[in-house]
């Protein structure tokens, strides 16, 4: 494949230094009035100011107070700042939040019209349920009766794990928490969330290779960044801020390198771009690191020192030379080679990744293949370097630390007994009561044994429709799942539309809690047993969320629902008090008005998170960060006098021990080149000392300030006695500490003492190249399921079928075992736009938002185009082989290559050609509607997370 190169784009911009670096408010100001050049201080301003709107004129007494509240914007995970202008409790402006560190004021489209939240006509207004196929309006009393009256039933005929619900990913943290907190007390794991298939294979790669499952740097460091590596991120549209960061690093002299099956917005910014075949990101990272190797380009004493097994890796590479390289991924040896160099020449450099890595059967190898890239450069635990992973949601990373997920407990820790005892503890209830509301038959653990639901993971949102159909034999639990609740969630964001449709239908109870209906109210032919639950949007709740680079923000609640919506938390306890638990479960809040406050639950979650450090964090100290965010510098997020001098912005977490210890957060992980109590660190001790009698422990490396010189395990009661610390613990932390980790001591003692003496809680390690707890313990290439080149599959294969995966049978070599690349010619895969977000129902009833974007579409290569007869806004059949097609508009264009084409995900409302308006309740349908990409997605689960594949499957395109 032929690299395209764009030329003179890293140049420095001479002039005024004020366009070659983030602006503060004080700077821009200043700025505003130099001699720079008009437009080029028009360009400084962000064109997404919305004044004061319309809808003021409506307000009774005009002369009332206007009231400005900061919050957070609900969309992409960036975390834009926003001041909403509030008069009589309506939300009549908005004005950027200059003093943001993150967005400096800038806003993306859907930013700019958040306002819309405040009073959109489209939303879920008060509850109802289905009679006869039609929806009627109900109370909440109502609701919540027949729902707890049916959930109950169900329970006590097939088990606690017949109900199986959906969280959020836009939930704020406390709202997350509370509903994987309502799962255990439920008495089931099976509850998931968005992050099972934006990112699971991201947490699951990263958190394996060197502790944590988690963007390692920020946004803001990448201005630091000397090289940026994208591949599978087309940030120009699905992070349109966090792409100023890294147009600000190309102004200051960055390369940008992009490589991407498709030629995206961002690639339009590359100094080099590469395109490959899709599926095929394995073969293109052992490329390079061919090429590195075989050059000596590896930082050696930082492999030797922090690194374990990168000599697998080599054997690995060694069989990628560039001719096979080219046969698997398309790319020459030319361009492999100029893009290794330039990763070589200029360090420290950021690999930055989305969904377009991690969406696949091997995701959680793309993802390690990416993290040996950065550790063979020794790119990661420096500033300007690491794993930037832009995530999703506004807390989808939130969610996935301490929300519903169904392989483990907040914060990261296990299903087996100690993770359980330990939230038992934070949460004061016995042990033995919590297991008895779980099953108590043992079912297969898919590898020989046998073990109880409470320590088995449960059905992930992936899969839930196979939890419906699969045969109640094959399934790993007492009964298939009988119930559904989508507690802010869009199903279209899910593969394989047409079966999803008949698992709705088999449902006998479909509870939809939502601020719109979503596609779950409209693809189903039910009649009966289905509601719609208006819940509150994040501007009707006050909360915290979690951006990308862990930084956690409070968001002050901007208004009132204007209809009958509820907060996640209300919703929670009453549908948990109906049920027989809200007493136990909610005993250690405030309760107000049914609802316990953010506060209170913020203050449990700092009480019980300590293995990822969100115990620092009280609601205190965000709320101070938020009111001094101009005190923040814009690079380095570090406050720069104040109160909060030498803290880092909204203290990203790992922001160790009690709000007391004053930990400043974390902002760049596995820094040795600062004191723990400066934010920096090393990598975690997570996977024992040795193996194979060679150490796993860090040599001759420690973070700075450190007493012990060289690697160590994880801090725990026999540790802090081994070195003569533990007298250093008061009374009641001792009678704390005795017997327990810095993960399970309550008091914060043992990490209080380890941080005293300049040690990492964690433990000092080395980071794992080979993982050997994985399928493949080094990441290999294996071909898609539905792979275009079928004559691949016998040199790099899939995986055997499993009888038992996340409770269910999994396939997959019995699916890749046909060729279907004859009669569907063409990759499909998908991405995001700019104007919407995620399933696409919030945005897309945006009025100011629906208007740019009206048509789901298909872009197909002007040869392939001709190919199928097909012309420029032609409406066409996309048709996948297992059955799924989409009636939408071609758009014949060369960013996609020959033999690929791309759609976004956002749309939902039709289906197969049919407009779905007709079964939304009145005036709650969509203004812009269309068919769901995954309605023809396919079959295809990742080994080790079940995340979908939705990047790399197969179609053809017809006329319609």
């Amino acid at each position: 494949m032929k690299l395209v190169k764009k030329s003179g784009s890293a140049q420095s911009p001479s002039g005024s230094g004020l366009l070659r670096k983030p602006v503060s408010r004080r700077a821009f100001l200043r700025g505003s009035g130099l001699a720079v050049g008009g437009a080029a201080v028009a360009g400084m301003i962000p064109g997404t100011m919305v004044k004061k709107a319309k809808a003021a004129k409506r307000v009774p007494d005009p002369r009332a107070e206007v009231k400005q509240v900061k919050t957070v914007c609900g969309h992409c995970s960036v975390g834009c700042s926003t001041i909403a202008e509030v008069q009589n409790g309506v939300w009549i402006g908005q004005e950027p939040a200059f003093d943001s560190p993150i967005n400096l004021g800038a806003h993306c489209a859907k930013g700019a019209a958040l306002r819309n939240h405040g009073h959109s006509q489209r939303r879920v207004k008060y509850p109802m349920k289905m009679v006869g196929g039609r929806w009627q309006r109900i109370s909440w009393d109502q609701a919540i009766e027949e729902i707890g009256d049916k959930l109950l039933a169900i329970r006590e005929e097939s088990g606690p794990d017949a109900f199986w619900f959906a969280g959020s990913s836009k939930a704020n943290n406390e709202g997350a928490y509370l509903q994987r907190k309502f799962a255990a007390f439920w008495g089931s794991n099976n509850c998931d969330h968005q992050a099972r298939i934006c990112h699971s294979t991201t947490v699951a790669g990263v958190a394996n290779t060197w502790g944590y499952g988690a963007q390692t740097n920020s946004y803001n460091d990448i201005n630091k960044a000397k090289a940026i590596i994208m591949c599978g991120s087309n940030a120009a549209e699905a992070h349109p801020v966090a792409m100023q960061m890294i147009l600000r690093a190309k102004e200051g002299g960055a390369k940008l390198i992009v490589m991407d099956p498709r030629f995206t917005r961002t690639a339009a910014h590359s100094d080099v771009y590469v395109r490959f075949r899709s599926g095929t990101d394995v073969a293109l990272m052992w490329g390079l690191l061919w090429h590195i190797f075989e050059n000596e380009w590896e930082d050696k004493e930082y492999i030797r020192q922090r690194v374990y097994g990168m000599e697998h890796v080599r054997e690995e590479v060694a069989k990628w030379n560039p001719q096979e390289v080219e046969r698997v991924t398309g790319v020459g040896r030319d361009a492999m080679y100029e893009v290794a160099k330039l990763m070589a020449d200029n360090r420290p450099g950021t690999f930055v990744w989305c969904m377009g890595g991690t969406q696949h059967t091997i995701g959680s190898n793309y993802v390690r293949a990416y993290n040996c890239l950065q550790l063979a450069l020794g790119n990661i635990g420096v500033e300007g370097g690491g794993a930037n992973i832009f995530r999703g949601h506004d807390n989808v990373q939130g969610a996935t630390d301490i929300g519903p997920n169904p392989d483990n407990l907040p914060g990261y820790y296990p299903l087996a007994e100690g993770g359980w005892r330990h939230w038992s503890r934070v949460w004061g209830v016995d042990f033995d009561w919590l297991a008895a509301r779980f099953e108590q038959m043992e079912y297969s653990d898919g590898r020989g044994g046998t073990t109880k639901p409470m320590f088995t993971p449960g059905i992930t949102v992936s899969r839930w429709i196979d939890g419906v159909l699969e045969d109640k034999a094959n399934v790993a639990q007492r009964d298939n799942i009988r119930a559904v609740m989508f507690w802010g969630h869009g199903p279209n964001s899910q593969t394989r539309g047409p079966e999803m449709k008949r698992a709705f239908e088999k449902l006998d109870l479909l509870v939809v809690a939502d601020p719109y209906p979503t596609v779950s109210a409209v693809l189903h032919d039910r009649k009966e047993n289905t509601y719609l639950l208006p819940i509150a949007t994040q501007f009707e709740q006050a909360g915290s969320c979690t951006a990308s680079n862990r930084s956690l923000q409070w968001r002050e609640k901007v208004i009132d629902p204007l209809y009958e919506h509820k907060p996640d938390a209300e919703f929670a306890y009453l549908l948990a008090r109906k049920l027989g638990f809200a007493e136990e479960m909610f005993k250690n809040y405030e309760i107000v008005n049914n609802m316990p406050t953010p506060e209170s639950v913020l203050r449990e979650v700092n009480r019980g998170a300590w293995s990822i450090g969100y115990t620092g964090q009280s609601p205190e100290r965000l709320k101070e960060h938020m009111a001094n965010q101009r005190h923040f510098d814009v690079v380095s997020l570090k406050a720069e006098g104040g109160p909060l001098d030498g803290e880092t912005y909204c203290l990203p977490w790992p922001c160790y021990g009690t709000p007391e210890m004053k930990h400043p957060g974390t902002h760049v992980l596995y820094d040795t080149s600062k004191h723990v109590m400066e934010g920096g660190g090393n990598f975690r001790a997570n996977f024992g000392t040795e193996r194979d009698g060679v150490t796993l422990l860090a040599e001759d490396s420690w973070s700075k300030g450190a007493e012990i010189q060289g690697g160590y395990p994880q801090f725990d009661h026999a540790l802090l006695k081994q070195l003569g610390w533990w007298d250093e613990l008061t009374p009641e932390e001792k009678a704390e500490a005795e017997g327990k980790s810095w993960t399970t001591d309550l008091s914060g003692g043992i990490i209080r003492v380890a941080m005293k003496h300049g040690c990492h809680p964690f433990g000092n390690a080395k980071a794992r190249a080979l993982v050997w707890n994985f399928p493949d313990p080094v990441p290999v290439h294996r071909e898609p399921l539905y792979t275009p080149r079928h004559d691949l599959t016998a040199d790099y294969p899939t995986y055997e079928d499993r009888a038992v995966f996340y409770r269910l049978p999994t396939r997959w070599k019995s699916v890749q075992a046909k060729d279907y690349s004859r009669e569907f010619p063409l990759i499909h895969t998908s991405g995001r736009l700019v104007e919407y977000e995620g399933a696409g129902e919030e945005t897309r009833s945006n009025p100011y938002l629906a208007e740019l974007k009206q048509d789901m579409f298909v872009e197909i290569n002007p040869a392939d185009a001709n190919n199928a007869n097909v012309r420029d806004g032609q409406t066409v059949w996309l048709e996948g082989p297992e059955g799924g097609r989409l009636k939408i508009k071609a758009l014949v264009t060369n960013r996609v290559g020959r033999g690929t084409v791309f759609t976004p995900f956002h749309f939902g409302g039709h289906f197969q050609g049919e407009d779905l308006l007709a079964k939304y309740p009145e005036g709650a349908a969509p203004y812009v509607r269309g068919e769901s990409t995954n309605t023809a997605t396919t079959y295809g689960y990742d080994a080790v997370t079940m995340m979908q594949e939705t990047k790399t499957t197969l179609c053809r395109v017809v006329p319609a």
